[in-house]
């Protein structure tokens, strides 16, 4: 998957404290990662599409 990261839109997300995560890092380069939250386990997937979904 080839996806272009806005490194100015970062910035300014960033620019607010709210914490900002590049979803092809999480993925590291795949399409999956799973995300835990208080002992739920959540997967986040990128679509063919370039979407994301977050699912329980």
């Amino acid at each position: 998957m080839n996806m272009q990261v806005d490194t100015r839109a970062l910035l300014t997300l960033a620019a607010d404290q709210t914490p900002c995560h590049d979803a092809v890092s999480l993925t590291e380069g795949g399409n999956l990662a799973r995300i835990v939250l208080h002992d739920q386990v959540y997967s986040l997937r990128i679509t063919r599409a370039g979407k994301l979904i977050l699912t329980k």
